[in-house]
């Protein structure tokens, strides 16, 4: 099945080794063109290639940190590069790829199917093809929509065809959860408006909750008939986004560096925006450095938790995190079974996001400790740093344009790792071992 011939030679590789080698070639191209001299507006040459890779790597893994500001250092053509890269690294490149062969009437046969399949993270190979079609459908109308609704704010303070540019921008930005932006302080100037939060959060949070999850609402139009994967989504998702919103407004509401001197109804807005983002937007309204360290915490957790799968944004996924603690609760309690919604959920499947959850850690810890050589920062600014790389998040402590190039280099294999899914990864580095078929004796070992 995942054996594919080329001339003559018959070469394995995994459908993982395959996504990291896409999303790899992707980032190159990407990083080829910021390098040009077009693509900046200093004169006479582009970016250096480890600022042009990080940059690459954080639009294509749909991350959105930086180490140089989108709006001045990039022309027109820098911005558009950019655009590419977030919308292919967004629907991810075997989306694009399937688009590809179907505007050129091209066969789409069984290898691409699964190379779909294992993108998508989707249970069968059914009607991967026109999920393809529907996901493009879904992904232009809900961005042109928010492009419109954006520059129709932002024509009121800027001319016209900047605002639309801007709507276009942000639009897309927002809804792969990349979370770049063109203005240096990210939304900041917006930090009260009611339009912009509310356009910029449901464009990220429709793109974090995935794209089968909005295809089930659109056709079953009753939360009862949704699947289970899409109840448990959608449930935390929305236990998220209320307890991150509380969490930030009791932890910043006296911060005079953040919130503290704004307005209940301006309060309110940032608190909301900052908390429903820390799960892979990368946007901010509010100044991340200056922000208490009990928020800072708690952040971190909502950027190693992630958005859910199959969308657009990173982390173990919202899913994987409430299969982890249903289990802990099913052991706990002393029962045989992970049930919720009255449905068991496999004891493979429990395997599988504990298997996830531990190594995204492991990854997490390598890159953190190998940022302590490399840096001279807090602590606690390398740890958020490495788990909105890690999330694909994008906020920063301010840490990101201070970085090294050793530096800048792990973040960027950190951002890579995130966005394949950490499973992935560890598949594409280990799937040509040889499955042994020896089953030993059992014995017990003491634990906790």
């Amino acid at each position: 099945m995942n054996l594919f011939k080329k001339r003559g030679n018959l070469i394995k590789l995994h459908p993982a080794q395959i996504l990291a080698i896409g999303f790899a070639v992707l980032i190159l191209i990407g990083t080829f063109l910021l390098m040009l001299p077009v693509s900046t507006y200093e004169e006479g040459r582009g970016l250096h290639f480890i600022d042009a890779l990080f940059e690459a790597t954080s639009a294509v893994c749909v991350t959105g940190l930086a180490v140089v500001d989108t709006g001045t250092t990039f022309t027109l053509f820098g911005q558009i590069v950019l655009l590419f890269l977030i919308q292919v690294g967004g629907w991810g490149f075997m989306t694009t790829g399937i688009l590809m062969f179907i505007i050129l009437g091209k066969k789409i046969g069984l290898k691409e199917r699964l190379l779909l399949q294992d993108s998508l993270n989707l249970f069968t190979l059914s009607g991967v093809v026109k999920l393809v079609r529907r996901i493009i459908i879904i992904t232009l109308i809900v961005e042109i929509l928010g492009a419109i609704f954006l520059a129709i704010r932002w024509s009121n303070e800027m001319p016209l065809g900047k605002a639309i540019y801007y709507g276009i921008f942000h639009s897309i930005s927002a809804f792969n959860n990349a979370g770049f932006g063109l203005e240096s302080d990210s939304l900041s100037k917006w930090v009260g408006d009611p339009t912009v939060n509310i356009v910029i959060t449901m464009l990220f949070i429709i793109g974090g909750i995935g794209f089968t999850v909005i295809l089930e609402l659109w056709q079953k139009k009753s939360l009862r008939k949704l699947s289970l994967h899409s109840k448990v989504a959608l449930l935390m998702t929305l236990i998220l986004n209320v307890v991150g919103f509380l969490v930030i407004l009791l932890a910043e509401f006296n911060n005079p560096h953040t919130i503290g001197k704004l307005s209940l109804d301006d309060k309110l807005w940032a608190s909301y925006f900052q908390g429903v983002v820390p799960r892979t937007a990368g946007f901010n309204t509010i100044d991340i450095g200056q922000m208490t360290q009990s928020s800072l915490v708690f952040m971190m957790a909502l950027m190693f938790i992630g958005a859910s799968s199959g969308s657009t944004g990173g982390g173990i996924k919202v899913t994987t995190f409430a299969i982890i603690m249903l289990a802990f609760w099913t052991v706990v309690t002393n029962r045989e079974d992970v049930n919720i919604f009255r449905r068991r959920i496999s004891w493979r499947l429990v395997n599988k996001s504990l298997s996830i959850g531990v190594t995204a850690i492991i990854f997490i810890f390598t890159i953190f400790f190998l940022l302590t050589f490399t840096e001279h920062a807090p602590m606690s600014k390398l740890l958020f740093e490495t788990i909105s790389a890690f999330g694909t998040v994008g906020l920063t402590a301010g840490l990101t344009g201070d970085l090294s190039p050793l530096g800048r280099i792990l973040i960027t294999i950190l951002m890579f790792i995130g966005r394949i899914g950490p499973l992935t990864m560890a598949f594409a580095l280990m799937s040509n071992r040889p499955e042994s078929k020896v089953r030993y004796a059992e014995e017990k070992i003491l634990i906790g």
